[in-house]
């Protein structure tokens, strides 16, 4: 097996929530694996682990919403991080509207997107949901503010940890 630690411990990717709404259901996790992997047509990625309630609701979803938050948002990043759906409402604790396609939006995110979900890629203990953008929206000052890091969130403990 190879040793990634050297490699990966060196990475501070960007933070964000997804949310997933389906059947009268929502739910949404902290994500630290996310990205832009296309251009033309602009697709994002979102890396959703299939232990969380968030992946048990994204599989039947048809939009994900995505948020980005700052550092000055921390409790909000370990309300989504920290508790797990299967037993806290999350979204009883937050501001929160319906958009797209019923998409769930945290309206205190610093920016947010909804997607259309046009491909899921099953990749081991986590599965890539791909996201065409239908809908985006962000607070008016954003200029500026730094993005919520994976080394602002390594005190949030998860709610559902990683499997062995």
């Amino acid at each position: 097996m190879v040793d990634m630690d050297a490699f990966v411990d060196r990475l501070n990717p960007d933070m964000c929530v997804v949310t997933a709404a389906s059947d009268d259901e929502r739910a949404g996790c902290l994500v630290g694996f996310a990205s832009q992997c296309s251009m033309k047509p602009v697709r994002f990625v979102v890396w959703l682990s299939k232990v969380n309630r968030t992946y048990e609701v994204a599989r039947r979803a048809r939009f994900l919403a995505v948020h980005l938050l700052t550092p000055e948002q921390f409790e909000l990043a370990a309300l989504f991080g920290g508790e797990t759906g299967d037993e806290v409402d999350k979204f009883a604790r937050t501001p929160w509207v319906e958009r797209h396609g019923g998409a769930a939006v945290l309206q205190d995110s610093l920016v947010w997107f909804v997607g259309s979900v046009e491909q899921r890629i099953d990749a081991g203990d986590h599965v890539g949901f791909v996201l065409e953008p239908v809908e985006s929206g962000r607070q008016e000052k954003t200029e500026g503010r730094s993005l919520l890091r994976l080394a602002d969130a390594l005190t949030i403990d998860p709610g559902h940890p990683v499997p062995d």
